[in-house]
């Protein structure tokens, strides 16, 4: 007797099966299986990761906090939280751990968001604000950028009656702008004053930290005076900590006690939280993240200038920069060993992301580059 099996076929809501997935940077071992490279002479400058990678204090860290790892990690994260709140100055019912500050943009959107809302963002903005608004099915309300940056009076005057939600990023991935203290406490007294606590801004800083220090915005104080503005910070960028997924928010506790409410309970693991507050505290490890940024961005900035090569001027730890064909070009890259980042997915077709990495590196890929640029008489 022949049996037959009737095999139901699923049909993902729509707005789900419109996302397109997250295309992180390709992995070193990757690319050195597809090209057979080895991979100890592959260099990546694709994720704006920390070029030095992670601090010695965390490192003990973690080795210390190992033998807890048969209990399951804080799920308040209270000494985490401490130390944030003595570095911040706000209590700790003001902040949010996130499984890095990509965790922080989700569980906005999945507190506040519906259906029928709508999101403002800005083109060439971290794609992750389309993604979490796609993911709630909300609609999207995406403003054209201004010198590839935000255009906030625009952003202001596209917010209409759905909208609950609005994203910025200061400075800006991946085109590295940057908005000043005083645009962005314009905008969200405007936003405030039109809409009141109906709509909710949050300031996305992951990069913060590669400012100089004049050009920081001062976001923990406009928290305490904006009741719906929420600041999302990481530790994966000046901290070192990209592979252990931390990140926080700021923000008044009617907004905390939202996120709290979807946040996975145990979001950052005991490592990750030990790691962090041994990174906060190593002032060091700061002071030298930030020395060699700086002086690799002026590294990468001044042979594209060489090259004649038109760039955003960057205020993070990556240079956008204007290729041409940048598939091609990127190509190339991939089989001399060097890992850059395509942005056609943000809209940006001729253009490469070039995180910023040690002396060295970075030599590497501007040789390698020059090497196609003149072989290809571009």
């Amino acid at each position: 007797m022949t049996s037959k099996h009737t095999h139901a076929v699923h049909v993902p809501p729509s707005h789900i099966a419109a996302i397109a997935p997250y295309q992180a940077g390709k992995p070193i071992e990757e690319l050195a299986r597809e090209f057979g490279l080895d991979p100890a002479c592959i260099v990546k400058l694709a994720s704006n990761e920390n070029p030095l990678g992670m601090p010695a204090s965390a490192k003990q860290a973690i080795i210390d906090a190992m033998d807890g790892l048969g209990r399951y990690p804080d799920p308040a994260g209270f000494d985490l939280k401490q130390a944030l709140s003595t570095r911040y100055d706000v209590p700790q019912n003001w902040l949010t751990l996130g499984n890095g500050s990509n965790d922080i943009l989700e569980l906005v959107a999945m507190a506040i968001l519906e259906p029928s809302s709508s999101v403002v963002y800005a083109q060439h903005a971290f794609v992750v604000y389309r993604l979490a608004t796609q993911a709630r099915g909300a609609r999207h309300i995406m403003v054209p950028a201004r010198d590839y940056g935000h255009d906030l009076p625009a952003m202001l005057e596209a917010i209409d009656d759905s909208t609950r939600l609005v994203y910025i990023a200061n400075p800006n991935n991946p085109t590295g702008t940057y908005l000043a203290n005083a645009d962005i406490e314009s905008f969200l007294s405007q936003v405030q004053a039109r809409h009141g606590a109906r709509v909710t801004v949050v300031l996305d800083e992951a990069y913060n930290e590669f400012l100089e220090p004049e050009l920081r915005v001062d976001s923990i104080g406009l928290v305490k005076h904006f009741s719906n503005l929420i600041v999302s910070r990481s530790f994966s960028k000046a901290y070192g900590l990209a592979g252990l997924r931390v990140g926080f928010a700021v923000a008044q506790p009617a907004l905390t006690d939202l996120l709290n409410r979807v946040r996975q309970p145990f979001n950052v693991n005991s490592l990750a939280q030990a790691a962090a507050i041994a990174a906060l505290n190593d002032k060091e490890f700061q002071v030298k993240s930030f020395a060699v940024n700086r002086d690799g961005k002026a590294q990468l900035q001044q042979a594209f200038d060489a090259l004649g090569l038109k760039y955003v001027p960057s205020y993070a730890n990556f240079v956008l920069v204007h290729v041409g064909d940048a598939a091609r070009i990127n190509l190339e890259l991939l089989k001399r060993g060097v890992i850059v980042r395509p942005v056609a997915g943000d809209g940006l077709p001729e253009w490469l992301r070039v995180s910023i990495g040690l002396r060295e590196e970075n030599q590497r890929f501007i040789e390698a580059l020059t090497d196609i640029l003149t072989a290809t008489g571009t």
